[in-house]
């Protein structure tokens, strides 16, 4: 096996911190509700995505994951906005420039509203609408793209907006929800192809969330964290994997996110440990804490690499680790209120402030370094 250089970074999603996604459905959904769970400007980062890349190359990072709003990019259906793709273009050269490399979704939960009134992901149509926009994208940008990321938690979107139905569109339907995930598996094949043909450089694949579920919990461990992959089948050169918490815990002591998660890297290693089989790179492209003290990050953090270093040993080809999230930010049907970022956001100000756990990681990263552990074999 080649060796590979381990990818230490941070994540962010477009809606959750750009701000002014006014033609998606997040926005319209969110101006029902008080204001301290509508998104606004976020983080303002569509405008200062400079200053915060500057942040992320200060503390040391190697990799960005980062998204694109579909709906900025393709307001009204079948019509592309240059402006917005020249943006991200600016965006993706700026992380260039401090030899970032770049992990690029292209779906993370918020769909234009010209596609709702299709129905969104209910309608089998929107695979080949979404493959009109991924093409768009990869001739576009793929020449500033390192990795590719079809879309983020197909399952969680299904589960929270059909079975939960805690996120827009509110329609508790089971088979609604099994529908919206094979039209979601549909769109990951379509894309993988046309990824492949346009941009044959950039492996592709998706971030999946997994949870650590108890033992007793097959049923549910098998359908949540990893059904998905058996409707795609060997299309993907890399599982993503998202991972925060653990449904179960043996002890008293456990300590909890804000959010009131589970802290688990236990439960971390058991789903890393449950990809084996798959024979594919793994990334981790989300794993945090909400933690607006910070008085826990910096031992998650470490705890959860010691997770990656435990399955390493056990062969599991782990490549890279991308924190969440770069930034404090929107959490969509939580508002502002969790804090996630390894940078504080005052959202009056837009003011940055790095927290005390991102210097941490700082020291972890250039350890590695020192260490060769940057590369792996």
């Amino acid at each position: 096996m080649k060796p590979h250089v381990f990818l230490y970074g941070a994540a962010t999603s477009a809606h959750q911190v750009e701000g002014n996604s006014v033609n998606n459905n997040w926005w319209k959904w969110e101006q029902g509700r008080p204001e301290e769970f509508r998104s606004g400007i976020a983080c303002d980062h569509w405008n200062r995505y400079k200053e915060d890349f500057a942040l992320a190359h200060q503390l040391g990072h190697t990799a960005h994951r980062l998204s694109l709003e579909w709906s900025k990019i393709e307001p009204t259906e079948g019509v592309f906005d240059a402006t917005a793709i020249q943006h991200y273009r600016d965006v993706l050269l700026e992380l260039k420039k401090y030899n970032i490399k770049t992990f690029v979704t292209l779906h993370h939960f918020a769909n234009p509203l010209w596609l709702e009134k299709r129905n969104s992901w209910e309608s089998s149509e929107t695979a080949e609408l979404f493959n009109r926009y991924v093409s768009y994208c990869a001739q576009h940008l793929g020449d500033l793209v390192d990795f590719w990321i079809t879309i983020n938690e197909p399952m969680v979107y299904a589960v929270q907006s059909y079975a939960k139905a805690v996120w827009p569109p509110q329609k508790k339907n089971v088979f609604t929800m099994l529908r919206v995930v094979n039209n979601f598996a549909k769109a990951h094949v379509l894309a993988y192809r046309t990824l492949h043909r346009i941009t044959p450089h950039a492996p592709v694949g998706i971030a999946k969330s997994m949870v650590a579920f108890a033992p007793n919990q097959t049923l549910k461990h098998w359908f949540f964290n990893h059904r998905f992959f058996s409707l795609i089948k060997n299309k993907q050169d890399f599982i993503g994997v998202n991972y925060y918490f653990a449904e179960y815990s043996n002890n008293a002591d456990t300590v909890r996110s804000d959010l009131g998660w589970i802290v688990s890297p236990e439960g971390f290693e058991q789903v890393l440990l449950s990809l084996k089989k798959y024979h594919k790179p793994v990334y981790v492209t989300e794993n945090g804490i909400a933690d607006a003290q910070d008085n826990n990050r910096a031992e998650f953090i470490r705890s959860h690499l010691r997770a990656i270093e435990n399955v390493q040993r056990q062969g599991i080809d782990v490549r890279g680790y991308l924190h969440w999230s770069l930034l404090d930010n929107f959490e969509w049907a939580e508002g502002f209120g969790p804090r996630f970022g390894l940078v504080a956001v005052d959202y009056a100000t837009q003011e940055r402030t790095i927290r005390p756990s991102a210097y941490v990681y700082k020291a972890i990263i250039e350890q590695a370094k020192r260490d060769e552990k940057l590369v792996i074999h």
